[in-house]
């Protein structure tokens, strides 16, 4: 085993996001991973370049390249950036529509840790969504119209689901995205890797 795990190949598939938080990953083994360019590891640190130091050239870079590694949080997360800082919908379509929500759920659902937060221009972009494209939303024939005094992303209706248009189907993934998605990192020494 420690022979296997020797081998300089072995680093790039390891999924560093599947061992537990509470673990302590050795910091020589993510340097290790990213040297191999593991897609986790890209992952990790172009979201954390991206949304929280505001290095948007080189964080949207790691992640396009973790993202033709095919690494499944990554395509996602990618796709949705592209959508909400450029309006840029094409990379929507390398998510299948049916895995989606699991896709989704699994990338908004990552609490990494401690509290590095989004940059200002992801909280402005989250603004100007509630203003531009809730209200499409709602008032779109798809499904049961449901009135609503106070946009919000907090509140957002899911029961559409069964008969949302793909257009509303796309405004409701990137808007619980914009609610629950955190860029926050348990690894403290990205810029060092």
């Amino acid at each position: 085993m420690k022979a296997l795990a020797e081998r300089r190949r072995i680093y790039h598939f390891v999924d560093v996001l599947s061992v537990p938080w509470g673990l302590n990953i050795p910091s020589e083994l993510l340097k290790t991973c990213y040297a191999e360019r593991n897609p986790s590891t890209l992952y990790i640190k172009g979201v954390e370049y991206f949304f929280s130091f505001n290095i948007q050239e080189e964080g949207l870079s790691l992640m396009k390249r973790a993202a033709d590694a095919g690494y499944e949080r990554v395509v996602y997360t990618h796709a949705m950036t592209r959508a909400i800082f450029w309006g840029d919908g094409q990379y929507l379509a390398a998510i299948p529509k049916e895995s989606a929500d699991k896709i989704g759920k699994l990338v908004q659902s990552a609490k990494w840790g401690w509290g590095l937060w989004h940059c200002d221009e992801f909280r402005e972009k989250r603004a100007l969504f509630i203003s531009a494209f809730l209200p499409s939303f709602y008032s779109c024939q798809c499904g049961n119209l449901v009135e609503r005094q106070y946009l919000c992303l907090w509140h957002i209706d899911v029961t559409k689901d069964d008969n949302m248009c793909n257009r509303c189907f796309w405004i409701k993934e990137l808007g619980l995205f914009l609610r629950d998605f955190e860029p926050i990192s348990l690894f403290r020494v990205t810029r060092k890797w």
